[in-house]
């Protein structure tokens, strides 16, 4: 590692990274509206504190690509439709791409027929699913939004993994910002979460997963060689599970070990499976009245007596928010780790990565 490169740069302005990553998508053969939509999803993840599924996958993403793997310009299609169902094809691009696609034929189908269903097949890793989510909050609408993932999580009562890591998200449009968003996966954390912590060198909390022989570790690599755990025990395994119903072979995308590895598997694209639904609050019921109960739900629950050593009773989203006007107005903390990866995908593809306060 070079000397500069191994300070630690505080942080990085979001529409500089933003830039970058699209020019770097672009150079890899995404349309600019791909790599714009893409490169978007990524800083949005950095600027809610999400950094497990930020910048850090632009590497794995480009190696992905230049392999063939993922199509840089793929013909998305639907192969099933009803007024309020589909079934879309991504050709194997960027999830990311294919999410945005697929969330808004469900938010037009919502409109029209007060629910919208899509199921997603031969996809990509998506990032984070709450981001689809919010997308149909900005209409006034529900979302409930879903993936599969690659085999990393032992179901309860197995020491090797069979199920993914399967993410769930609820978006909920509010009166006052922020909006209810709720964005989990359904081990006890992300294993992008551990995968960075490989990247940068720490340890992982006892607890998340176990090493190849069931055993408890605190050593990423280990836990990335094993299994993380389910949230919950046997209730996030069951969640899990159902989303690998749904989202794999409902959709007809694959499920459990049949998922193409992020990381490990250059052997076939990943064939992961989405599922999206939104529903038209007005459908239901007045939108107006709907947000006002919201409402009223979010100040009964902050205004509860708080348990011992609770400075705020936070709604899920809310964090996340407060962290998003943060980052926006001071700059993306990124690792030296990071940085430097960024830097070489951009060699790679002959695009240099500015930092603030460099020429």
């Amino acid at each position: 590692m070079k000397d500069s490169e191994s300070l630690v740069i505080s942080r990085i302005d979001s529409d500089l990274l933003r830039d970058f990553c699209s020019e770097v998508l672009e150079k890899l053969g995404l349309s600019k509206e791909s790599a714009s939509i893409t490169s978007e999803h990524l800083v949005w993840a950095d600027l809610m504190g999400i950094n497990s599924h930020g910048v850090t996958r632009l590497g794995i993403y480009a190696k992905r690509i230049q392999l063939g793997l993922v199509n840089a310009r793929p013909n998305i299609r639907i192969v099933k439709e009803t007024p309020s169902v589909a079934v879309l094809d991504g050709d194997n691009g960027l999830g990311q791409v294919v999410g945005v696609k697929a969330v808004e034929i469900a938010i037009d189908k919502a409109s029209k027929s007060g629910v919208g269903v899509v199921g997603i097949r031969h996809t990509t890793h998506f990032g984070c699913a709450g981001y689809y989510a919010l997308k149909a909050i900005e209409k006034d609408m529900i979302g409930i939004v879903m993936s599969n993932a690659p085999s990393t999580m032992a179901p309860w009562g197995a020491k090797v993994p069979y199920l993914g890591t399967n993410p769930i998200a609820f978006g909920i449009p509010t009166r006052e910002p922020p909006p209810i968003l709720l964005d989990m996966a359904t081990s006890i954390v992300a294993r992008g979460k551990i995968i960075l912590a490989a990247k940068e060198g720490k340890t992982i909390p006892e607890g998340w997963a176990v090493d190849p022989e069931g055993e408890f570790t605190t050593d990423p690599e280990s836990a990335l060689k094993g299994a993380v755990l389910p949230f919950g025990g046997p209730k996030g395994s069951g969640i899990a599970l159902m989303i690998d119903i749904f989202s794999g072979i409902l959709s007809g995308a694959e499920f459990g070990p049949h998922i193409g590895s992020l990381y490990d598997d250059f052997s076939k694209p990943q064939n992961v499976g989405n599922f999206i639904m939104v529903f038209n609050i007005s459908n239901f019921c007045p939108i107006d009245e709907f947000k006002e109960k919201i409402e009223k739900m979010r100040q009964e629950i902050k205004g509860l007596p708080k348990a011992r050593g609770v400075e705020e009773i936070l709604l899920p989203g809310e964090i996340e928010f407060k962290r998003y006007i943060e980052n926006k107005k001071s700059g993306i903390l990124l690792s030296p780790e990071i940085i430097r990866e960024l830097k070489e995908v951009g060699r790679l593809v002959s695009v240099r990565f500015h930092l603030e306060g460099e020429g």
